[in-house]
């Protein structure tokens, strides 16, 4: 299969990461060969030690370049934005809180944070983290969950997630079946959860059960080994937990999205050929590869094509199920709202800096 035809595939299923504040040469070439539907932005995309509208300008720059290579007027634009330490942007955008201590605020911090959000052209938030601090030496996720019980945690990411979507910001739920538990860090190798279902449903599902029922639109998975429920692969790859538990028991029918293909739990599987057909089968319709982590990731980015497309060609992975999640994602992509990047006025950044010293004292 040609490059041109990868582009009208793969690129269906793909979240890119961009190399830096401007395009390069790679990312010209990537993003007009694979012309993916959506990018995910870290803080090397953004200018700092630099005055706000020089910042905003540039990264304003970087939007409209994006949709001229990959040549979509509608892209999914995104970007990890939980607060305290998952915060990619320069300031004066707010620095709000930990998860953990917004408790009562998450509403209304939500909704100031899918307001900026829109100031910068992003229609998409990796947010609400929907695990349970229920791991205190836990080195990933801790205080980036609302709380340490299944009914706190379900209800300060439900708030949350009421939030973004009031104000026009997609929401995300992550990581399923649940990441709180874990001892190792996924961007570092692959953590090996001993839960049974049973377990599963008595805790971890709860918050996305929670979510489910509020309709939130996407779930992105963990790159976790469950083995007492598959002893084969992580769940990213895992047909029982995101077919049978998440779709059929939970009754999703959104977008699942995979957590980045570059972190080190997954990233050599990933180069293993008829993993990404695996992953499709599964039951993901949507693939993050940041370029954030692994530098050589745009050669890696092109070997999961390859390997897509290799195996479409092969039949070992189904036409039918590529489909249904093109058709996903498109449905979801109809109704993204696409913002123009704008200027926030210094009483609504000093307003939101109080709201998240609120959530402080």
């Amino acid at each position: 299969m040609s490059i041109s035809q990868l582009s009208q595939s793969f690129g269906n299923h793909l979240i890119l990461g961009i190399s830096g504040t401007s395009l390069n040469d790679d990312d010209k070439r990537a993003l007009n060969e694979l012309k993916p539907i959506g990018v995910i932005f870290f803080a090397k995309n953004f200018l700092d030690g630099v005055p706000y509208p020089v910042w905003l300008e540039k990264f304003k720059t970087l939007i409209d370049e994006v949709r001229q290579y990959c040549e979509r007027d509608s892209i999914f634009t995104t970007l990890d934005h939980e607060g305290g330490r998952v915060v990619r942007t320069p300031l004066p955008i707010t620095r709000f809180p930990y998860a953990y201590l917004l408790q009562s605020h998450s509403y209304e911090i939500a909704k100031a944070t899918a307001l900026e959000l829109k100031s910068l052209g992003i229609n998409l938030s990796w947010s609400p983290v929907a695990d349970i601090f229920s791991n205190p030496q836990n080195p990933i996720i801790g205080s980036r969950a609302f709380g340490n019980t299944p009914q706190t945690a379900s209800e300060g990411a439900r708030e949350y997630y009421r939030g973004l979507r009031e104000e026009g910001i997609l929401g995300s739920a992550k990581h399923f079946p649940g990441h709180g538990d874990t001892s190792t860090d996924s961007h570092l190798q692959l953590p090996i959860l001993n839960l049974s279902r049973e377990d599963l449903r008595n805790r971890e599902l709860i918050p996305f059960q929670t979510l489910i029922q509020d309709k939130i639109p996407l779930i992105m998975t963990a790159h976790i080994l469950f083995p007492q429920i598959d002893p084969e692969v992580p769940a990213t790859l895992s047909k029982i937990i995101l077919n049978d538990i998440l779709r059929k028991e939970l009754g999703f029918e959104g977008v699942i999205v995979s957590d980045d293909l570059d972190m080190k739990a997954v990233s050599e599987i990933f180069m293993q050929s008829g993993t990404v057909a695996r992953a499709f089968h599964a039951g993901c319709d949507l693939f993050i590869v940041s370029r954030n982590i692994n530098s050589s990731s745009l050669e890696r980015t092109y070997k999961i094509a390859e390997d897509f497309s290799a195996s479409l060609n092969n039949g070992s992975l189904n036409a039918g199920v590529v489909e249904a999640a093109r058709e996903r994602v498109e449905k979801l992509l109809r109704i993204t709202p696409q913002y123009p990047v704008s200027t926030l006025d210094k009483e609504t950044l000093v307003k939101n800096a109080e709201l998240g010293i609120s959530c402080c004292l």
